[in-house]
C-alpha cells in the first residue's frame, strides 16, 4: 500500500472508529468482544483497502464487513467460551451511562444478547441503526424477505425474553 493510500485508510478509520465500536457493541453486547470484532474488521479493511476505497459507499461497505465479521465470529463456538479475565464481579465497576432509563437499556441489551446472531444483527441494523430493509438485506447478502423473516423471529424472541408488556413500554419512554 502506498503512503497516500495508507494515510487515507488511517484518516478513515480514525474518523469512523467510534461509530464502528458503537455498532459492534450493539451487536455483541460486550465491550471487549466489540473491540475484537472492530479490530478484525479494520484489519480486513486494511488488507482490502483498494477494493473498499473504490466502493460507491465506503461506510456501507465497512458496515457490511463489520456485520459479517460478527456473524462469522458467532459461528466459532470457542470464541464465546474464551475468558481472559474473571467474571464481572472481578472487574472494576464502571460508571453507568447517562440516559433516561439505564435499567431498561441494560435489560434490553441482555435480552438482545440471547437472540440468535443473525436475528440480532437484523434487529440492530433495522431498529438501532435505523436502516431500511433493502439496505440490511444488501449488508447481510440476503433477500428482503429474509430480513423481514429474521426481524419477525428476533422480535418474537425478544417478546418471549422480555415479556409482551415490557416490550410494549419500550417505545413510550
Amino acid at each position: 500500500m502506498r503512503a497516500a493510500e495508507e494515510q487515507r485508510y488511517t484518516e478513515y478509520v480514525s474518523a469512523r472508529l467510534p461509530a464502528l465500536r458503537r455498532t459492534a457493541y450493539l451487536l455483541c453486547g460486550d465491550e471487549h468482544r466489540a473491540d475484537d470484532v472492530v479490530q478484525a474488521t479494520i484489519t480486513k479493511l486494511f488488507v482490502h483497502w483498494r477494493r473498499a476505497a473504490a466502493a460507491d459507499d465506503l461506510d456501507r461497505y465497512v458496515r457490511a464487513m463489520l456485520v459479517r465479521t460478527f456473524i462469522s465470529e458467532q459461528r466459532l463456538g470457542w470464541a464465546k467460551r474464551i475468558r481472559l479475565v474473571g467474571g464481572p464481579e472481578e472487574l472494576p465497576p464502571t460508571a453507568a451511562p447517562a440516559g433516561p432509563d439505564v435499567e431498561t437499556r441494560a435489560v434490553v441489551h441482555a435480552a438482545l444478547a440471547r437472540v440468535a446472531p443473525r436475528a440480532r444483527a437484523v434487529l440492530v441494523l433495522r431498529f438501532l441503526l435505523d436502516l431500511p430493509v433493502l439496505e440490511v438485506a444488501e449488508l447481510l447478502g440476503c433477500s428482503a424477505g429474509n430480513v423481514k423473516s429474521q426481524t419477525s423471529l428476533g422480535l418474537a424472541a425478544l417478546r418471549r425474553l422480555l415479556g409482551e408488556s415490557a416490550l410494549a413500554n419500550l417505545g413510550k419512554e
